[in-house]
């Protein structure tokens, strides 16, 4: 059987793009913008993980999405230093009241998502709620606050200005992974 030169051309050029793409490094797909695209894999061109001194979190307030006794609010991950950075998974969230941690932690729902964010973007995970009277057996706590830590960072913000009832006892809240984008009330829902 003979191949033409031209067929075997193209079938060395497919086989070096698909040996070449399995090269690279899962940090070389990731492009700005929350975009996963080809990119230079040379060390100083991955994007490290956003800092907590350039990270701003802040609540998506609005009229809330609920379902079945849950209240769902996007909690927003702001880029406001100089560099392009990248989150990834779950941020950590808990039921604070008075400096002191009420309940559990948040519960972590579905899987992690990477979000590439340029200077001035913002990506959100989506933050569900429990009304409190629905969970048997809580030791409902009025008026405790939000204690949010981006992902894979270590410093915290209380977000003061929103209140909602907590169970001593159990946990109420339910977090998603980080998406790119900013988050709208009552829309961004599991």
């Amino acid at each position: 059987m003979r191949m033409r030169t031209s067929r075997i051309g193209g079938l060395l050029a497919t086989a070096s793009l698909a040996t070449v793409a399995l090269a690279l490094p899962a940090s070389a797909i990731a492009a700005p913008g929350g975009h996963a695209a080809p990119g230079k894999h040379h060390p100083r061109h991955r994007i490290g993980p956003c800092r907590a001194s350039s990270t701003t979190i802040w609540l998506g307030l609005g009229a809330g999405g609920g379902t079945a006794g849950t209240i769902f609010y996007p909690l927003e991950f702001s880029n406001t230093g100089r560099r392009t950075c990248a989150l990834f998974g779950f941020p950590g969230v808990a039921a604070v009241k008075n400096g002191h941690q009420v309940g559990g932690a948040a519960i972590r729902a579905g899987s992690k998502h990477l979000a590439v964010l340029r200077p001035g973007q913002t990506a959100h995970a989506v933050l569900g709620i429990v009304e409190a009277g629905n969970i048997p057996s809580c030791n409902m706590v009025q008026g405790a606050n939000l204690k949010v830590f981006a992902p894979n960072q270590q410093a915290s913000t209380i977000i003061p200005s929103f209140t909602f009832t907590a169970c001593a006892n159990r946990t109420v809240l339910r977090i998603r992974s980080v998406r790119f984008g900013v988050g709208i009330p009552g829309f961004n829902t599991p």
